[in-house]
């Protein structure tokens, strides 16, 4: 009991200390962020970037399709799969790879991975790019125009 005592006063210690870095660091973050705050994006350990939009799967395709249009990525593969679509793109020695999954007619799973050279190398920098274009593209008039009003 006394051992989870001290670790809660260890915590809230630094906590205190490095309250005002934490501050001052939202402050800068989110002095142009933009979509990047609050978008809901995850990301694992292996580099794979995930967001989920209440759009169809067929939106978020389009909208994918302008996102790397609009960041000059040259489509290399457009599939339709059981679960929803699968594009490929390329880019200055990366090869980046999009599953849209279908979860309703109005929600879908986006899943991005920017592979940069070997297997093991991510740029999830570039991965979350996609998905914040992805999104703005989404958010424009023509892209909602086809959406239903609620």
């Amino acid at each position: 009991m006394q051992s989870i005592a001290r670790r809660l006063a260890m915590l809230g210690i630094v906590t205190g200390l490095l309250g005002g870095c934490a501050a001052a660091g939202l402050t800068v973050a989110g002095a142009g962020a933009g979509v990047a705050m609050g978008s809901g994006v995850e990301h694992t350990l292996s580099g794979i970037t995930y967001k989920t939009f209440t759009a169809s799967a067929n939106e978020v395709r389009f909208a994918s399709l302008k996102a790397l249009d609009r960041m000059g990525m040259k489509l290399t593969s457009d599939t339709e799969t059981p679960e929803g679509w699968k594009l490929v793109a390329a880019a200055n020695q990366r090869t980046i790879e999009i599953e849209i999954e279908r979860l309703t007619n109005t929600a879908s799973r986006m899943r991005v991975v920017a592979n940069k050279g070997d297997i093991f190398f991510k740029d999830s920098a570039t991965a979350t790019e996609i998905i914040l274009q992805t999104a703005e593209a989404l958010d424009t008039p023509r892209a909602v125009a086809g959406r239903k009003k609620i």
